[in-house]
């Protein structure tokens, strides 16, 4: 889980002066700075985040919504057995939650580091360094993903991949191809209204700041002009029919609650905000059989 406006850029003086900019980039410029950005936070993101993630949980965003009690890949009895795609698995956590329900999921991720991870937490490392804890891991991008057809019976993201990309349709319809006939694919992004208020976790938080229609991307550049972050925004209509374009259809969406025991501020997120605007946006999309 990531957000605009609260990406430490890296220690190296590189990047210290990084600008924060609204302009235009492609889906290249795009996946080099997610994956140069992830890898260089990493560390810091496993740091300060790890506890609230846990090892093995499956959390859908700072809200705390848990698919042990969500169900919105179904009944956890029902996912022994299946084989599980989740994308931008950052270090895995969702996926070894879903090893525990005894799926077979494989974790992908643009990220090295993440991945690293991903094995650092799941320990008894294999020879190949390939999996950890019954999690195939695998470092591929998502909007060329190397499964053959009808590979998985279930894909997920807890904010992997999907806010990052230029083009989600790309990302959505090679979902749609790995998935078999009558597959699920549940990703959570930021919710789309948090684009037009300030990414501040108090009160200045929560006035509108911009334009909710704006579709300029975010981006954290360095002093040659190289995107070294990059978050693209899409209104709520456009994620439904990107959804749609891709050959899926949309059975729910959910935007949780912010719940009275989740008292942390993560960037933007906080109990004061939560309690007023959604945070978090959850689609839940089936591939027709």
């Amino acid at each position: 889980m990531n957000q605009h406006d609260d990406s430490p850029v890296t220690d190296s003086a590189a990047w210290d002066d990084a600008e924060a900019v609204r302009r235009t980039t492609g889906e290249a410029e795009s996946s080099r700075a997610s994956r140069g950005w992830w890898d260089r936070n990493a560390d810091e993101y496993q740091s300060e985040h790890g506890a609230f993630l846990g090892d093995d949980r499956f959390v859908w965003g700072p809200e705390g919504l848990d698919e042990a009690e969500a169900g919105l890949l179904g009944p956890a009895a029902d996912l022994k057995g299946l084989r599980v795609l989740e994308i931008g698995a950052g270090a895995a956590q969702c996926s070894r939650w879903l090893a525990a329900q005894g799926a077979h999921p494989v974790a992908l991720d643009l990220s090295h580091r993440q991945l690293q991870h991903a094995l650092r937490i799941g320990g008894d490392l294999p020879a190949d360094g390939t999996e950890a804890r019954g999690v195939a891991l695998v470092q591929a991008d998502a909007g060329v993903l190397p499964f053959a057809d009808g590979s998985f019976d279930l894909a997920c993201s807890a904010y992997g991949a999907v806010p990052f990309v230029a083009d989600p349709v790309r990302v959505f319809r090679e979902v749609h191809r790995v998935l078999r006939p009558g597959g699920r694919w549940v990703f959570s992004v930021t919710h789309p209204i948090r684009w037009a208020f300030p990414d501040e976790p108090g009160p200045e938080g929560l006035s509108v700041a911009a334009s909710y229609f704006d579709r300029v991307p975010y981006v954290e550049q360095d002093a040659q002009g190289n995107a070294v972050y990059v978050e693209h925004h899409r209104t709520l209509g456009d994620r439904v029919r990107d959804v749609v374009a891709a050959g899926f259809r949309l059975e729910d969406l959910i935007e949780p609650e912010w719940p009275a025991w989740n008292t942390q501020e993560w960037g933007g997120w906080s109990p004061l905000r939560g309690g007023l605007i959604p945070g978090t946006a959850i689609f839940v999309c089936r591939r027709d059989p």
